[in-house]
């Protein structure tokens, strides 16, 4: 795992901003440096050591030196592929997954990335074609990011590296903002800073003469070819597809650990990976601690367990940090968790298994149940639905089904945005001092669910979390926390193989009105005990709820609501009741709260401070 850096066209102090755009990514690779620099590009790179810990360094040259790139991820399949490439005449000088992909791209161009296997985010630079080639992989697990900036580009694996190139202003994306409060994380294309931008998973591009195209290489599509499966077949294709990706993201040559909760995700992984460690995090709230959980878990599948207990003061002291290490705004509660867990790991190894995917590979969420729940009243005609709704909205106190009516009164498309939904429009609209207004969440995800259309709901709202909240949370976090400690973070559900499986699986297969991820549980359970394998979803349990109704936290939001940047961004007034009536108990606004205090600290770290 690594970080790059760079930017095409040649300025007088070219290797001075290399520099100091590689000084900024350290933490993704403090084990060494390299740089390489013509008439035509710049590209930096640090290493964290993995693979070929001898011979991987990086940039890396094909043959003739003409052919340059830098590479941050992992290749599964490049020993097959390097075979493949030995026997069509190439000549290889190391052992490293980064040469496969020199000889691949002068082998077969943009279509190597359909025969690629990993995750991954590279640049490859031909000096003879004076031509930039990029791509990000297929769900999004390694961050790539650009600016256009006059007629040059420059890219990074963190927005902070392209902060150091002169020439780019640093300006808050309102736009970015104003969506930010309805996801929870930054939606849009463009980032939370004003003309730069991420490359989407699954795209690639190229840049030449000053002329940037970008294409989506593949695209992810769901069936239920799996219909005619009994049970068990689907659950024996699921646990062959992930023992299979687990071996071979195993591949190593430094030792593997395991991160491990009590849900069955990171469980599944640790029980299949036949490693000797594995890292957990918790509270010091009963409810919100899962390291007796999952000491217990590693007891019985006899391998060691690591933990930390996260005092109060310690997650608070944090904030300001993850904030820094994330580039742009995300107010999941569980990124700081996140954070502690690598912190954890990284003292013991420098790869980790993680469990991400899963939920949106075989329908883990518990709002996956909410159509069945729902169709208890969603045969009645919409208009009557909606007329029942405006009735109950305008009862001004909160009663058992209120929520529910309101919900049902709505389409999926009108009600589903993806795994969070923090501030409606209207919501939104009150809070902000201005409002463009050029984006509504359903603006964002109609495109979407206009290309799953006629399919049943729960694999509808599983490809608008695959494409959102998956690359917008998830992965961001996991690769951000994980890298601020220089550990790489692997992710075996979110494999190819693994979702040719999980794509053709039928609705039945995946979420009952009694369970999630039925099937894969059921894969689960080979290897765990029952307690573990059909335990309901949790995540990383945050007791954040407690802590602003706790004098000392809500004195530090409260200050913080009342500041300078609140001020330039929000309406205080209305920001303050959201707290204040959280306090008091009138309305549990603890999410709502975070999301907006999340942007504040980014705010500060980045605008406000020396970042």
């Amino acid at each position: 795992m690594c970080g790059f850096c760079g930017f095409t066209g040649e300025l007088i102090e070219s290797d001075e901003i290399l520099t100091k755009m590689m000084d900024k990514i350290v933490h993704r690779g403090p084990d060494s440096a390299g740089k390489h620099i013509d008439g035509g590009v710049a590209m930096g790179f640090r290493r964290l050591s993995i693979i070929d810990l001898d011979n991987g360094s990086q940039p890396m040259y094909n043959e003739t030196g003409d052919i340059v790139i830098t590479f941050n991820g992992e290749i599964y399949n490049y020993q097959e592929l390097r075979e493949e490439l030995i026997q069509k005449g190439h000549k290889f000088k190391n052992n490293a997954d980064t040469e496969v992909l020199i000889h691949g791209y002068e082998e077969y161009g943009k279509e190597l990335l359909n025969k690629l296997r990993g995750m991954f985010a590279f640049v490859i630079w031909d000096s003879t074609k004076k031509e930039l080639f990029g791509a990000r992989d297929f769900f999004g697990i390694k961050p790539f990011y650009y600016a256009k900036c006059g007629d040059n580009l420059v890219f990074a694996s963190e927005i902070k590296s392209i902060l150091e190139y002169p020439g780019i202003k640093k300006e808050v994306n309102k736009d970015a903002l104003e969506n930010y409060l309805s996801f929870q994380y930054s939606v849009l294309p463009e980032t939370f800073f004003e003309g730069i931008f991420k490359l989407m998973p699954s795209h690639c591009l190229s840049f030449k003469n000053g002329e940037l195209n970008i294409e989506r290489y593949w695209t992810p599509v769901f069936d239920d070819a799996l219909k005619n499966k009994t049970f068990d077949e689907a659950a024996a294709l699921i646990d062959e597809a992930m023992q299979d990706s687990v071996k071979k993201h195993k591949i190593s040559d430094v030792e593997v650990g395991s991160f491990l909760s009590s849900g069955v995700d990171s469980s599944y992984v640790a029980a299949s990976f036949h490693g000797d460690k594995t890292f957990t995090v918790g509270f010091d709230y009963a409810k919100y601690n899962e390291i007796d959980y999952a000491k217990s878990l590693s007891e019985k599948i006899k391998i060691d367990n690591y933990s930390k207990l996260i005092t109060t003061d310690e997650y608070w002291n944090a904030i300001p940090e993850v904030q820094y290490y994330m580039d742009e705004p995300l107010a999941d509660p569980a990124a700081i968790a996140l954070y502690f867990v690598s912190q954890t790991a990284a003292k013991y190894v420098k790869v980790a298994l993680s469990g991400e995917g899963a939920d949106e590979f075989f329908g883990g969420y518990n709002i996956y149940k909410e159509p069945d729940a729902l169709s208890a009243v969603t045969w009645i005609p919409k208009p009557i639905r909606k007329a029942m709704a405006g009735i109950v909205k305008a009862i001004p106190f909160k009663f058992k089904g209120k929520n529910y009516i309101i919900r049902a009164s709505k389409d999926l498309e009108e009600r589903f945005i993806g795994n969070a939904n923090m501030f409606s429009v209207e919501e939104r609209n009150k809070i902000l001092k201005s409002v463009s207004g050029k984006y509504t969440p359903q603006m964002i995800t109609k495109p979407l669910y206009d290309k799953v259309k006629g399919m049943d709901d729960v694999t509808r709202m599983q490809y608008i979390d695959l494409n959102l909240w998956l690359i917008g949370d998830i992965l961001l976090k996991a690769d951000k926390m994980s890298m601020a400690h220089s550990l790489e973070v692997r992710v075996p559900f979110l494999d190819r193989k693994v979702f040719d499986v999980a794509r053709h699986l039928p609705k039945r297969y995946k979420v009952t009105k009694e369970n999630t991820k039925v099937a894969m549980r059921h894969a689960a359970n080979k290897y765990l005990p029952d307690m573990v394998a059909e335990k309901k979803k949790l995540g990383f349990p945050v007791p954040i709820r407690i802590w602003l109704k706790d004098d000392k936290y809500f004195s530090i939001v409260k200050e913080a609501f009342s500041g300078g940047a609140a001020k330039e961004f929000f309406k205080t007034d209305e920001i303050l009741k959201l707290l204040y009536d959280h306090k008091n108990g009138k309305n549990d606004n603890s999410r709502k709260i975070w999301t907006i205090y999340m942007f504040l600290v980014w705010h500060k770290k980045y605008f406000e401070q020396a970042a």
